[in-house]
């Protein structure tokens, strides 16, 4: 997709479009639309200057793009997306009044698990994050064992955990999930 001002609202709407026609639960595709607002806006909004480039109107002309996949695993949706920054996100604390700065927060705790990864044969980067299709009281014993909702299940490398949360950001966040 071209990083334009409306890239965020055309990848909801696809994601919006696709997930249904995959039988995915409505529940779900809004957890997933969020995610992919959330991965979307850091595409759009932190991409790494080509250092390469010699002037502001060169880089202003310059095309550039990321890439949104959707993927329907057996029992989970995963969202990619790549783009040409090769920094890695990250999950930090922010205050209860920034107005910015909680995407990875969000990605973490709405995903069953999320991370990123340099992307094969071109510049960039791949943040990935994985929404089950079971709601969570439907989900087997040992994995509710295993996993607790929202975290990572695992202690892979390169997988970063959420730092516990906070009772005031969660309500802001909540409070800015409603208004989209």
């Amino acid at each position: 997709m071209a990083d334009t001002p409306n890239a965020v609202r055309l990848a909801r709407l696809h994601t919006e479009d696709l997930l249904p026609k995959w039988s995915v639960p409505s529940a779900t595709v809004e957890t997933v639309r969020l995610l992919v607002s959330e991965l979307v806006t850091n595409a759009v909004q932190h991409p790494q200057d080509d250092e390469t480039q010699d002037s502001v109107l060169a880089m202003r002309n310059a095309a550039q793009t990321f890439e949104l996949t959707l993927e329907r695993l057996g029992d989970a949706v995963r969202v990619s997306v790549w783009d040409r920054d090769s920094r890695p996100p990250l999950l930090k604390k922010v205050g209860v009044e920034a107005e910015s700065g909680r995407g990875i927060f969000i990605v973490a705790m709405m995903s069953r698990i999320w991370g990123c990864r340099p992307a094969v044969g071109i510049p960039g980067k791949v943040v990935w994050a994985e929404v089950g299709l079971l709601p969570i009281g439907r989900a087997r014993v040992d994995e509710r064992a295993v996993c607790p909702p929202g975290r990572p299940p695992s202690d892979e490398p390169g997988v970063p955990r959420a730092a516990p949360a906070d009772p005031n950001v969660l309500g802001r966040v909540l409070v800015g999930i409603k208004a989209l």
